[in-house]
């Protein structure tokens, strides 16, 4: 049997208005575990497609690649030339949300220490912090293993289910903050002394860092979950497909990081005029659902071959990663 569905938020009547409705899944989630080199990315697709046209795309496809998921697809003996059918078909009716795993973390740390925290974060509505975060991403990734400490120590301090006490989880990140500068000196308590750090990275004091773990863990939901790339690629994937000022009605693969509470706070965040572009949210199973089917192939191509010919044109221009365009 089937478990109950989990999530969404539909909405509490008919839509008013222009709307456009669409479908998504993803391919790459790991949770919290955001650094697993291994995994670095994960894709957010989406889809405009009606059931049945979805349908047909997908009996065309078993007629060149019997397999529907990313992996076999792509290694068949017609994998080209199903590509080249399925992107083509989806040429204008499709978006992928492309997100660096590690980058994400580092733009977390601009959003959540260096900024009022907000849903509206990691979208084109905070493209003012675009700059900062590729400026630490490249100052981590020119540190080393510094750079690895430092971005594992943020994780484990925001995580939810941290290891060991909260006040050491705050010492081990401003060291990892420290080190980043050089300044190894061990006769004056981390987070007390003058620092010259990469990035701006001198403006996450102490206090600031206690404040924030202070809010996480008096459980403020005003504050987006820290380690969630779901929330910003969903945001970003309404946005695009409400242009023209349409709203935007999402089916959606199940997923537990899109809970009622969160999407409500997202819907505000995105809202203008007292109006949000997400219209509501109603998770499906895929199984029972062809667009879905193929926003989870879509996704996964994306993830698995992102250089693909034909992938390009489908591919989010906000994407979260430091070096795409």
């Amino acid at each position: 049997m089937r478990t109950p569905l989990q999530g969404g938020l539909p909405p509490p009547g008919a839509v008013a208005g222009p709307v456009v409705e669409i479908a998504c899944d993803e391919s790459g989630f790991s949770g919290t575990n955001l650094l697993d080199p291994s995994t670095p990315m994960i894709t957010h697709a989406s889809v405009d497609l009606s059931s049945g046209a979805a349908r047909q795309l997908i009996a065309e496809l078993r007629s060149s690649s019997h397999e529907l998921k990313s992996g076999p697809f792509l290694r068949g003996p017609r994998a080209r030339e199903a590509l080249e059918l399925f992107l083509g078909a989806l040429r204008g009716r499709a978006l992928v949300h492309l997100i660096d795993k590690q980058f994400f973390v580092v733009t977390r740390v601009i959003d959540l220490l260096l900024a009022e925290p907000s849903y509206a974060a990691g979208t084109r509505l905070t493209q003012d912090r675009r700059p900062a975060a590729v400026a630490l991403h490249r100052a981590l990734r020119d540190a080393g293993q510094d750079g690895n400490t430092f971005l594992a120590s943020f994780t484990d301090l925001v995580r939810a289910k941290r290891r060991g006490p909260a006040n050491q989880a705050v010492e081990r990140f401003l060291r990892a903050r420290d080190a980043l500068a050089g300044d190894r000196a061990q006769e004056t308590p981390p987070g007390d002394r003058a620092r010259k750090t990469p990035a701006g990275l001198d403006g996450i004091t102490a206090q600031r860092v206690r404040d924030l773990l202070t809010r996480l863990e008096d459980d403020d939901r005003t504050i987006p979950p820290p380690l969630e790339p779901l929330l910003p690629a969903l945001a970003e994937t309404v946005l695009f497909w409400s242009a023209g000022r349409r709203r935007v009605l999402v089916t959606h693969d199940e997923q537990s990081a899109l809970t009622a509470d969160r999407l409500t706070r997202l819907q505000r965040a995105l809202a203008v005029g007292g109006v949000s572009p997400l219209a509501g949210l109603i998770m499906v199973d895929s199984r029972d659902d062809p667009r879905v089917q193929l926003a989870d192939l879509l996704a996964g191509v994306a993830r698995r071959s992102p250089r693909s010919d034909g992938l390009e044109p489908l591919i989010s221009r906000t994407s979260l990663l430091p070096d795409l365009w």
